[in-house]
């Protein structure tokens, strides 16, 4: 006997459909809105149950199964929602973006349309040194003489290029070409559309502490105030399974274990054997030591080296 075909509805989503077309400022004229979504906490249970119908279980039981999916890397089922989102951010932290590629993009495009006038500006507080352990990242911030100085500079580039481009658009050049020397902090515009996986690979590498400040801002923005709203058990089990969560490798494993049994020596004899220490203790840098040792520290364990 055939099953019958169970009546189609539209998810709707309250508390996003709140703030759907509502504009986020992101830095000092970045902004980043929702224009439409598919989808939600329900649409990721019914991909997963397949042919549970609508109703057929309990909320928590819901949860159960998202946290589920979340913690064993079950991910299609994330896959059934999709979020589009109107963007404007700097040049710069769209190249970011862009890599990835997991998404449907349309950009402004400055081969039809005149750049947009507006560049991210920087603060004299907010100019940042260059990390000394990570080749592409940053640490601390300058003085505020030295950043006064560097606004100063920043602005008059900003606007002795954009005074250069209006006049070559006076001229008629092309403006394919009037944009070349366009500096990075230029604003675009674009429409992306994601599915909900893939947004949150997005989020947890761009959400990290490590990644660059300004696309930071739009991921913070987009997993607190938009994705929380939208599938909230996924938010939660994202938020505990993996942006918050610790990976653990066999090394790291067998290390502390011998701390934990307290044999320090044994992890240290491991940890030589294992190419994380030099033989007769010298501590040269290594990577994946030192963030063992973050871990350890979170742990409240002893660093045995």
């Amino acid at each position: 006997m055939s099953r019958k075909a169970e009546k189609i509805s539209r998810a709707s989503v309250k508390p996003l459909d709140a703030i759907l077309g509502q504009t986020f400022k992101v830095l000092d004229d970045g902004f980043i809105r929702v224009i439409d979504y598919m989808g939600s906490d329900a649409a990721i249970v019914q991909a997963a149950r397949v042919s549970y119908g609508k109703g057929t279980k309990q909320v928590h039981e819901d949860r159960g199964l998202i946290r589920y999916l979340m913690r064993h890397l079950h991910t299609t089922p994330f896959e059934m929602c999709e979020i589009k989102f109107h963007i404007r951010v700097p040049m710069d932290a769209w190249r970011q973006w862009i890599r990835h590629r997991t998404a449907n993009v349309n950009e402004y495009s400055t081969r039809y349309s005149v750049a947009i006038d507006s560049a991210q500006r920087t603060k004299p507080d907010q100019w940042r040194k260059q990390s000394m352990k990570n080749k592409q990242g940053s640490e601390d911030f300058f003085d505020s003489k030295t950043g006064k100085k560097l606004t100063e500079q920043e602005s008059y580039i900003q606007s002795a290029v954009r005074a250069v481009y209006e006049e070559r658009l006076n001229l008629g050049v092309a403006r394919e070409q009037a944009r070349k020397d366009l500096p990075l902090s230029t604003y675009t515009e674009a429409y992306w559309k994601i599915d909900l996986q893939n947004l949150l690979h997005f989020l947890y590498l761009r959400m990290d502490p490590s990644a660059q400040y300004e696309i930071r801002c739009y991921a913070e923005i987009i997993g607190n105030e938009i994705v929380s709203r939208w599938c909230p058990l996924t938010w939660e089990a994202f938020l505990d399974y993996r942006l918050y969560a610790e990976r653990f490798s066999m090394i790291d494993l067998e290390i502390i274990r011998h701390i934990a049994s307290g044999h320090p020596e044994k992890a240290i004899a491991y940890a030589v054997e294992r190419g994380l220490l030099q033989k007769g203790g010298e501590l040269k840098r290594n990577r994946e030591r030192e963030e063992l040792e973050e871990k350890l520290k979170k742990l409240h364990l002893p660093i045995p080296w």
